[in-house]
């Protein structure tokens, strides 16, 4: 099984895999995809990563109160951050600390979600993958109004960003060279209307073109700066019937780059990353406006609704949790590698104890989201 228990250290035995280039981004085990330019359709890679939720979705978590930090664990709840967050910092305290206290730090890698929750700062921090930025952008809407008073922030950085918020810095659960370049080949626009990204290049006229993109916004990056000219040469992509979660847009002569995302970059606070030492990057976060201001006429950004979005968060609240143990069962007793034998990872039996928000919490919860909703119908 990919994972190591909580008392182990996972970035030690993440050096035990051979180098891979492209490091893997997806949530899929790692190793599984090949160089980004034959990179499965991202719905293909999505579905590839349900399948692995056999394996464990971990999460981290971390609580800051009275000047102290504790780190706590659940092996299946990082698809579920933003459930367990969505009832305001009592109710994601309690969830939080209703799991298991360790003492160690997952990385990039074993990490699939984590949130910190500083009492003392009034600082919340999270990251996890949604199903679309629809999602996202419910979720943060949602967020703002359970958590009043308090800086709401999406951790780009992964990891990085939960160490640095305690003083730790944002290479501690990372190993030298941890990211990965990789010299591309080529650039596939993605013939899908839905890609996972948008890559816009402003070409020496003045003028900008853009393209659906299967890769995830850091893979840009990790091909440097001669992926442009592959970019720009490429084959023009169908217009957009949803918003990507992330796009990047290269200007050659201002040698800038400009990234959004509702995703983690991990590393994108580490610039220049390698091969783009004479390029300013503009880090935008979320905020996808600056590249739909510069699209062209005829490849813009679509606006998905939120209401569904909402909803979808609303009917989550009563869902029953996932039980894991008839796939545990299955995984266990498939057959491995000749001479090899599966064993299920000691903390894969133990559940996610959500911690049921209060009646109180769940009824401002509900009124939060419905006033939404109304709001989103309005627009």
């Amino acid at each position: 099984m990919r994972g190591a228990a909580p008392g182990t250290c996972p970035v030690m035995e993440r050096s035990k895999r051979a180098p891979q280039a492209p490091q893997p981004r997806s949530r899929a085990a790692a190793g599984d995809e090949p160089e980004p330019a034959a990179r499965k359709p991202f719905g293909a890679r999505r579905a590839a990563a349900l399948a692995s939720l056999i394996m464990g979705a971990r999460a981290q978590y971390v609580v800051v109160e009275n000047g102290a930090w504790q780190r706590y664990y659940s092996h299946w709840a990082a698809n579920r951050i933003v459930d367990d967050l969505l009832a305001g910092p009592a109710a994601a305290t309690r969830c939080f600390r209703a799991n298991r206290e360790i003492d160690e730090w997952l990385d990039d890698i074993w990490c699939e979600g984590a949130a910190l929750v500083d009492h003392d700062r009034r600082t919340l921090l999270w990251f996890a993958s949604v199903d679309s930025w629809a999602d996202h952008v419910a979720a943060r809407a949602v967020l703002t109004r359970t958590w009043p008073g308090w800086d709401v922030r999406f951790a780009h950085d992964g990891m990085g960003d939960l160490t640095h918020h305690l003083g730790l810095g944002r290479d501690l659960t990372r190993t030298p060279g941890w990211f990965e370049t990789f010299e591309p080949s080529g650039f596939a626009s993605s013939e899908y209307t839905e890609p996972c990204s948008v890559a816009s290049v402003r070409l020496p006229d003045g003028s900008v073109r853009a393209w659906g993109s299967d890769w995830e916004p850091v893979d840009h990056l990790a091909a440097g700066p001669r992926l442009i000219d592959l970019i720009a040469a490429s084959s023009a992509s169908p217009p957009l019937t949803d918003m990507p979660e992330g796009g990047v847009h290269f200007d050659p002569q201002a040698r800038t780059v400009s990234l959004w995302a509702v995703r983690t970059v991990a590393g994108i606070h580490n610039w220049p990353l390698p091969g783009w030492e004479d390029w300013v990057l503009d880090f935008r976060g979320e905020d996808h406006t600056r590249q739909a201001a510069l699209l062209p006429a005829d490849f813009p950004f679509p606006s998905p609704p939120l209401a569904p979005a909402l909803r979808k968060l609303a009917d989550g609240l009563t869902a029953p949790l996932p039980d894991m143990s008839g796939p545990l069962a299955l995984a266990a007793g498939a057959p491995g590698p000749e001479g090899t034998t599966a064993v299920v990872n000691p903390a894969a039996p133990v559940p996610h104890e959500p911690a049921d928000p209060t009646p109180a919490e769940l009824a401002a919860l509900r009124g939060a989201i419905d006033a939404l909703v109304t709001e989103a119908e309005a627009d």
